[in-house]
């Protein structure tokens, strides 16, 4: 069994496709005015975005430990990904640092969702 899809609530559909596109590599699929937007990346995983007020709803508050994870395969694109998010602005409390078993980035991006880039070729 394989997880192939997940729904993420965001509150800018434009911003949350723009992020995904630019830093993940995800590519627009589909995309309905400013309600849904279906994405999908190179492992065929796809990322449906939805932004609740369209529906008449409110965009979810995420727990604290709630995050999204995306595993690279060297150390050195960690430290990319790092310097790609400094080089727009998008606050880190602090760079890559080892962290169990891997090398990892978290960072808050899209209203404060968190992110996880990490290997574990070390």
């Amino acid at each position: 069994m394989q997880l192939n899809h997940l729904n993420l609530c965001v509150d800018n559909l434009s911003e949350a496709t723009d992020f995904f596109q630019t830093f993940f590599n995800f590519q627009l699929i589909e995309q309905k005015g400013d309600a849904i937007a279906v994405m999908s990346d190179s492992n065929h995983f796809t990322l449906v975005l939805s932004n609740p007020r369209a529906f008449g709803g409110e965009t979810p508050t995420y727990p604290n430990e709630f995050h999204i994870g995306f595993y690279v395969e060297t150390v050195a694109e960690v430290d990319q990904m790092f310097d790609r998010l400094a080089a727009t602005k998008i606050h880190m409390d602090h760079g890559p640092r080892k962290i169990r078993n891997g090398y990892t980035l978290y960072f808050k991006a899209l209203g404060g969702i968190l992110f996880e880039v990490s290997c574990f070729n070390l």
